[in-house]
């Protein structure tokens, strides 16, 4: 399994050279590639807010990104909020706390640029 951070979700679905070749060749390889459901939060909040622009509301967005991509949504379950409220504070970004939990608890590696994921012991992929 790899999660992906909501950056490296927008990526995948752009196509953009942002996501390395390296990324995109080990998430081509794997069998499951989920995103932490905070990702559709996030993703309509930039939206709602003007800061990203999508060519679909957001709702109808993310259902055909994660059917054309074959991406699962990882519930944000009560293990993932306390494992979340439990993490050093490294990263003051509250849905990247829960995108490093859901890591943890699914002992997956996460895509991101973000170098603090690294800072907690996470096994990150650029």
């Amino acid at each position: 399994m790899i999660i992906l951070d909501t950056c490296a979700l927008l990526w995948l679905a752009a196509g953009s050279d942002r996501l390395t070749v390296d990324a995109r060749k080990r998430i081509d390889a794997e069998t499951i590639v989920a995103v932490s459901a905070i990702s559709a939060f996030e993703i309509a909040l930039k939206y709602r807010d003007g800061k990203l622009e999508l060519p679909l509301p957001p709702r109808d967005w993310w259902s055909r990104v994660m059917d054309h991509h074959r991406v699962d949504v990882l519930p944000l379950e009560p293990q993932t909020l306390f494992t979340a409220a439990s993490l050093p504070r490294i990263h003051k970004d509250p849905a990247d706390r829960f995108i490093i939990a859901t890591a943890f608890i699914h002992k997956a590696p996460v895509a991101t640029t973000d170098e603090r994921f690294a800072d907690y012991g996470v096994s990150t992929i650029y």
